[in-house]
């Protein structure tokens, strides 16, 4: 059901795009909890009487014996925490046990009273799950601590992963976006920043990625650009090029890319270079399309897939970007095992948590399917348990072609399911003549609106490429998942 985008070499040249401005988002979730992932070991964790630890496989495993009379005989935590009182926040963590048995969370004082502002208890079974706590915290202190307490049970051995305690903020509402087509001077009121000749823009306080930059990056070696240049003879070249290849659209990144921290970094550094904000899709996760089998592929394992991720996050740093998280991943449960979906819950928990992390000027979006695939409070659940909540939001409609109005409604429902809180956008790059319940290069579809701000959602966005196939079907028989066509790309604008 998705594209597999060719890698394309990046040019130093800019083009003119569509400008927007949106000023003051809400920011990221501050992490109050250090080493939850436990890429760096156990430290600062620590472990009681009755517990040994080690990190193996990438989760935190604690050997606790038996024959303890509490649940606090045996537990582990972390602590100096710092928690204000009446704020909100949400403790969550990926567990599991080798047998099943119950224990305890807490959030609390670190020292005598032990007063505790969060007690949860919850069962564990032999596959990991997904646990998520939100709380009012009745303490103002600096001294906290966050415990599980695994005691009174016979010997067996937790296993935990993912640990997450955030503030809950409530998202301020962006003020209207301005647009000005491609090539209209922009409004006076909003004055375009120098680019610099470093990597880094200089980011302005409490903004965001959209307000750093003027206007979204078009994509000099995306397929169309790069077939028009190699193409200039052909009938069709002009048509593609002033109504695909000029607009800004997605660049998608995979297993294509030999060294990710580099094709990245380079992409978005030319971006930056340009003054203009950069669309990314991370796409390689680990038995990605498991329904539609087009674009199979992705990372060999959990390991590989973190090491990746974390690489992805890393090369953004703290340059403005946006970037769409895994197309699909959250759709396709009904064909994965229960084991296939606590990993991959494993995997883009751990992926929004590095873009919290390490990326601090990307808004990044999950993907949320569509709406005519997955109930909207069923995407909710999946949605939260694959951590929504440590980033901006989720996107719907990527590589689909349900009308703006469509995906609007059912976004919004899956934001209800989540409490109100998320961000979305809508791809739109196909969904100029909505959807005739078919996925795979159908006939009868049209472009968009180009990418905006605003529109029915935070932005609309051409995340899918304009005339790259999604497979070995429809009006693209023999052409493979993620090659461009300008036989496709010209039904695409003439809507036939």
């Amino acid at each position: 059901m998705r594209l597999l985008t060719r890698v394309l070499a990046i040019t130093a040249s800019a083009a003119t795009v569509a400008t927007a401005t949106v000023t003051t988002p809400a920011s990221a979730a501050t992490e109050l909890v250090v080493n939850g992932t436990f890429a760096g070991g156990t430290t600062p964790w620590w472990g009681s009487a009755g517990t040994s630890m080690a990190v193996s496989g990438g989760r935190l495993q604690v050997k606790v014996t038996g024959g303890t009379a509490n649940p606090w005989d045996a537990m582990i935590g972390q602590n100096a925490i710092t928690l204000a009182k009446d704020k909100a926040y949400t403790l969550s963590f990926d567990a599991s046990a080798s047998a099943p048995v119950s224990a305890v969370t807490t959030v609390q004082l670190a020292a005598s009273p032990y007063t505790r502002t969060l007690t949860k208890t919850f069962s564990l079974g032999t596959t990991s799950k997904r646990y998520s706590f939100p709380f009012t915290s009745t303490l103002a202190t600096t001294g906290g601590q966050v415990s599980f307490q695994l005691g009174k049970n016979a010997g067996f051995t937790f296993s935990v992963d993912n640990i997450s305690l955030t503030a809950t903020s409530s998202a301020t509402p962006a003020p209207t976006p301005t647009s000005t087509p491609t090539g209209s001077p922009k409004p006076t009121s909003t004055p375009k920043p120098t680019p610099t000749s470093t990597a880094t823009t200089t980011p302005k306080p409490g903004s965001g990625p959209l307000a750093q930059t003027d206007g979204f990056y078009v994509d000099p070696g995306s397929n169309p650009a790069i077939w028009v240049r190699d193409n200039s003879g052909d009938s069709r070249a002009a048509r593609i090029k002033s109504a695909i290849a000029s607009k800004p659209m997605a660049r998608w990144f995979g297993n294509w890319n030999s060294d990710i921290g580099s094709a990245v970094s380079s992409y978005v550094a030319a971006a930056d270079k340009a003054g203009k904000l950069p669309v990314l899709v991370a796409y390689n996760i680990p038995g990605r399309d498991a329904c539609g089998g087009h674009s199979g592929g992705g990372a060999g394992s959990e390991a590989a897939y973190k090491t990746w991720i974390s690489a992805f996050a890393s090369a953004v740093g703290s340059r403005p970007a946006v970037v769409v998280i895994e197309p699909d991943s959250l759709g396709d449960f009904n064909c994965m095992s229960d084991a296939a979906v606590q990993e991959r819950n494993r995997m883009l928990t751990y992926a929004t948590q590095q873009f919290r992390d390490k990326a601090a000027n990307t808004w990044a979006y999950l993907d949320g399917g569509n709406s005519g695939w997955v109930a909207a409070g069923t995407m909710a659940t999946r949605l939260a348990n694959a951590g929504v909540r440590n980033i901006r939001g989720f996107s719907v409609n990527v590589s689909n072609y349900y009308t703006t109005s469509e995906s609007a409604t059912y976004a919004k429902a899956v934001n209800s399911a989540l409490g109100g809180t998320a961000k979305y956008v809508i791809d739109t790059s196909r969904n100029g003549n909505g959807s005739n319940g078919e996925w795979c290069n159908p006939a009868g579809r049209k472009l968009g609106v180009p990418a905006q701000a605003g529109g029915a959602a935070e932005m609309l966005l051409w995340v899918k490429v304009p005339g790259d196939s999604d497979g070995n079907c429809g009006i693209a028989s023999g052409v493979p998942a993620g090659q461009f066509s300008p036989a496709i790309a010209i039904r695409l604008i003439d809507g036939t």
